[in-house]
């Protein structure tokens, strides 16, 4: 008997400290909005109220841009085999730092399904380590049935570390078909300038 007083007099004490540590929590959030308000150091909500003492403001732009140069990125497109490959932009004006995204139109003109990937190169060189592509259709293998069209975007961001030398980049980008032997990466400077001399013609 006395040990099953004990048992119901710890069931007692438990039940006790579980409806304290209950109302210790629930009373916790409005005691901590009191002492926050009589501080003022509620940090968790600054952002979303005005700072004392400061001026609203306007939420700033992209300090990661640098409008003070602008970098004439031109897009080749080069093909090893019987299929249209083009950009639908020659050239972009765009910001270091600065996202920007240009598309690519493919087409298998040929009687008979194909599988094809391209390979990408950068001129100058240099440019390459500062070239970011955030979506690209470089490297991934894509079917296409006879007749079929697909455009694909290339979203790049240039980074603000590049010499500022570096005034124009020429994106190169070579489409083979897969199976064949893959051709090396293109002469981006040659490519451009008969890439030139078609567009003038």
């Amino acid at each position: 008997m006395s040990l099953r007083r004990a048992n119901l007099r710890m069931v007692g004490k438990l039940v006790v400290v579980t409806a304290g540590m209950f109302a210790f929590g629930y009373a916790l959030v409005p005691l901590y909005n009191a002492i926050c308000e009589m501080t003022g150091i509620n940090v968790l909500s600054l952002s979303e109220r005005q700072v004392p003492g400061v001026a609203s403001q306007a939420t700033p732009g992209n300090t990661q841009v640098d409008l003070s140069r602008t970098i004439t990125v031109e897009f080749d497109a080069n093909t090893r085999g019987p299929w249209e490959f083009k950009p639908a932009v020659r050239s972009l004006q765009v910001h270091p730092g600065e996202l920007a995204t240009v598309m690519y139109e493919f087409q298998n003109v040929q009687d008979r399904r194909m599988a094809a990937q391209a390979i990408p190169s950068y001129t100058p060189r240099q440019a390459a380590a500062h070239f970011n592509k955030l979506e690209c259709f470089c490297f991934t293998q894509y079917t296409l049935d006879p007749g079929e069209k697909k455009q694909w975007p290339v979203a790049f961001i240039i980074d603000p570390k590049l010499s500022r030398d570096v005034t124009t980049i020429t994106l190169s980008y070579t489409f083979f078909e897969v199976g064949g032997k893959t051709p090396p990466a293109p002469d981006s400077a040659a490519a451009a300038a008969h890439d030139n001399k078609e567009f003038r013609s």
